[in-house]
């Protein structure tokens, strides 16, 4: 019986960190007899350079996934800031839907607003500078409209200004901003929230109007951990599994 949503962010899966990709598609063994949907909220990939440069590994994790839809799970992916690039193409081999960031949905009867996170972290100006510039429409065609090597090292060197910039920040900094949280809580008419990109799993609760709780859960990179939030009509559950997992066998998670 479908009985549980599930929610990954932050995999930033790469054909050199074998052992995740292992992880991954175990973790799909053990999901499958219960996923009724996966939301993927961005990040999945460490780089994306376009649908039509996808590397066989990665199509690899497509077909899988298209298998858990065709189990009758339903699968929606979101961008994040490594993978902005990935499209409709994509979405559709795996048997997904792209959802645009926030998106407001229904998760067993709770109104729950999903984004990827990195828009909250507004005390970040040079970043958010970037994500502009990334999220535009006609810089993204501009991109794909150049030769795959061009995309390549683009990508490297996205990733080398990446690591540079984030070595000299403030860790504060690249966290959400309270009053940005705020408002997408006003603006989205919800209670919940279920983000990623901080790399800081927690379950952050704040009070609201009405003597009702705002609660934002917050999931965790798959570095050192494998973080996951499980939902059903007991409740939300944000959860973390450890690399010993690999070698047990799958079961339902």
């Amino acid at each position: 019986m479908k009985h549980s949503t599930y929610f990954i962010s932050d995999l930033h899966l790469d054909e050199t960190r074998p052992g995740v990709l292992q992880f991954f598609h175990r973790f799909l063994d053990a999901i499958e007899s219960s996923a009724g949907a996966l939301y993927i909220l961005g990040d999945f990939f460490e780089a994306w350079i376009g649908d039509d440069a996808a590397a066989p590994w990665q199509n690899e994790i497509a077909d899988r996934l298209k298998r858990l839809s065709q189990s009758g799970c339903d699968i929606f992916l979101m961008h994040g800031n490594r993978d902005f690039l990935l499209g409709d193409d994509f979405a559709q081999r795996c048997g997904g839907k792209l959802l645009p960031d926030p998106w407001v949905t229904d998760i067993h009867g709770r109104r729950v607003v999903l984004l990827h996170g990195d828009s909250l972290c507004t005390d970040d100006h040079r970043y958010q500078k970037f994500r502009s510039l990334t999220r535009d429409q006609a810089w993204q065609q501009t991109v794909l409209a150049r030769p795959v090597e061009d995309r390549l090292k683009l990508a490297q060197q996205l990733r080398t200004m990446s690591q540079a910039d984030n070595s000299t920040k403030a860790q504060d900094i690249m966290d959400v901003n309270a009053l940005a949280v705020a408002g997408c809580f006003d603006a989205s008419d919800c209670h919940l929230m279920i983000h990623g990109h901080t790399h800081r799993p927690a379950l952050h609760a704040t009070p609201a109007a009405a003597s009702k709780l705002r609660l934002r859960y917050v999931l965790g990179d798959w570095h050192e951990h494998m973080h996951y939030i499980r939902a059903n009509d007991e409740g939300i559950r944000l959860l973390r599994l450890s690399p010993d997992h690999l070698a047990k066998p799958a079961n339902d998670l």
